[in-house]
């Protein structure tokens, strides 16, 4: 009956020795959720500009002011991970942990006639070249360059 018992303790440390290594860092963690929650929308289309009026306002980026220029990835995570493994790049900071792939984005552009209160915006979608910086090992995207 011990024996069991001492399996199943050494599985769950060892689960959690696993999941401690695989995890980023708790730094690159948090830019890794806010990289998803801004620009990572898998199951969208987007497209148009009530995605964009939406989907900024959901993601929290219209307070405490309007975020004039967004991008929403629309590629499986795992695709956009995969980005981190290509060649390394300049980034626009310097950095040289930017890495450049080719996804499907809606860019959304903050009108001239926004308010605080009331953030409009204009989409483009397309498929094009992007740039994400990548931090930690295993890498993973923590910032949306360009």
């Amino acid at each position: 009956m011990a024996l069991p018992r001492t399996h199943s303790l050494l599985l769950i440390l060892l689960l959690i020795l696993l999941e401690l290594l695989v995890q980023p860092s708790w730094g690159q963690n948090r830019l890794y959720q806010r990289f998803l929650r801004q620009h990572v929308d898998s199951q969208g289309k987007g497209g148009t500009v009530r995605y964009c009026n939406y989907m900024m306002q959901k993601r929290r980026m219209t307070v405490p002011q309007c975020k004039h220029v967004n991008t929403f990835i629309h590629e499986d995570i795992w695709d956009i991970h995969n980005i981190c493994n290509n060649p390394s790049t300049r980034c626009n900071n310097g950095m040289m942990n930017c890495h450049v792939g080719v996804a499907k984005v809606t860019d959304c552009r903050e009108t001239g006639g926004s308010t605080t209160q009331n953030c409009r915006y204009r989409a483009t979608s397309s498929t094009r070249q992007i740039v994400i910086a990548c931090d930690s090992n295993p890498a993973v995207p923590v910032h949306f360059d360009r």
